[in-house]
C-alpha cells in the first residue's frame, strides 16, 4: 500500500526524475520508430510488389525476424559499437543513439513485414486497374502506401509498442545511466532490484497507460481501415 501511495504521489507531483526518465524513453522509442518506418515502409512495399528469385525466403525471413530476441540484438549492436568493433570509433556505446539503433533493428522487421502484407493485398485488388493506367508495380508503391495508410499506421504503432516495452537490448547498449540512457523499462528493473517499489510502480503505471493508448489508437485505425475498404 505504501508503494502505491508513493507511486501516486510521484505521478501527481510530476517528479523531476520521473519526467526525465519518461522523456528519454519517448525520445529514444519515437526516434527508433521513425528510423524503422523510413526503412521498413519502402522495403516492405518493394518485397510485396517485386518478383525475384528467393522472394519467398525473404518473406519468411522478415516474418521470422519479427520475433527477434532483444538480448541478441543488444549483443550484436554492442559488438559493433564497442571499441574493438567496426563502429567503435564513433563512440556511440552507452548513448541514446546506440539505443535508437538497437530498437530500430527490433522494430524494422515488424513494420516491413506488416507493410508487405498490406501492400500485397492492395496490389491483388487494384493491380490490374493500375497496370491498365500504365502504372507498374514499383511506381505504384506511393499510391498503395497512401491507400493503405490506416493499416500502415497500425503497423507503425505496433512497432512503437514493441519499442516502448523493450528492455533487454537497450540495457546492454545503453548501460542504464541516470539522466542519459535510463528509460522506463530499465528504471523499473533497477528500482525493483533496489527495493524502491514506489518509483518502479509509478513508471509501470505510465508505461501501461502508454501501451494502452498505442493499442487503442491501433484498434481505432483498424476500424477506420475496415470502413474504408469495406
Amino acid at each position: 500500500m505504501d508503494a502505491l501511495l508513493t507511486a501516486a504521489n510521484l505521478v501527481s507531483s510530476a517528479d523531476p526524475e520521473l519526467r526525465q526518465i519518461v522523456a528519454i524513453s519517448l525520445t529514444v522509442s519515437l526516434s527508433a520508430v521513425a528510423v524503422a518506418a523510413a526503412l521498413g515502409l519502402p522495403l516492405g512495399a518493394a518485397v510485396a510488389l517485386a518478383r525475384f528469385p528467393g522472394r519467398s525466403a525473404v518473406i519468411v525471413t522478415l516474418n521470422a525476424l519479427m520475433g527477434l530476441p532483444p538480448v541478441v540484438v543488444g549483443l550484436a549492436v554492442y559488438l559493433m559499437l564497442s571499441r574493438s568493433g567496426p563502429l567503435g570509433a564513433l563512440g556511440l556505446l552507452f548513448t541514446p543513439p546506440a539505443m535508437v539503433i538497437a530498437q530500430a533493428i527490433l522494430v524494422l522487421p515488424i513494420i516491413a513485414a506488416l507493410t508487405r502484407q498490406i501492400v500485397e493485398d492492395l496490389w491483388t485488388e487494384y493491380g490490374e486497374q493500375l497496370i491498365s493506367l500504365g502504372v507498374g508495380p514499383l511506381r505504384a508503391i506511393p499510391t498503395l502506401l497512401w491507400d493503405g495508410r490506416y493499416g500502415v499506421l497500425t503497423a507503425v504503432l505496433a512497432g512503437l509498442g514493441r519499442a516502448a516495452a523493450e528492455v533487454g537490448a537497450i540495457l546492454i547498449v545503453g548501460g542504464n545511466i541516470a539522466g542519459v540512457t535510463r528509460t522506463m523499462t530499465t528504471a523499473i528493473a533497477l528500482e525493483t532490484s533496489r527495493g524502491d517499489l514506489g518509483l518502479a510502480l509509478a513508471l509501470g503505471l505510465i508505461l501501461i497507460t502508454l501501451v494502452l493508448l498505442i493499442n487503442a489508437a491501433a484498434f481505432f485505425l483498424t476500424r477506420l481501415a475496415g470502413r474504408a475498404y469495406g
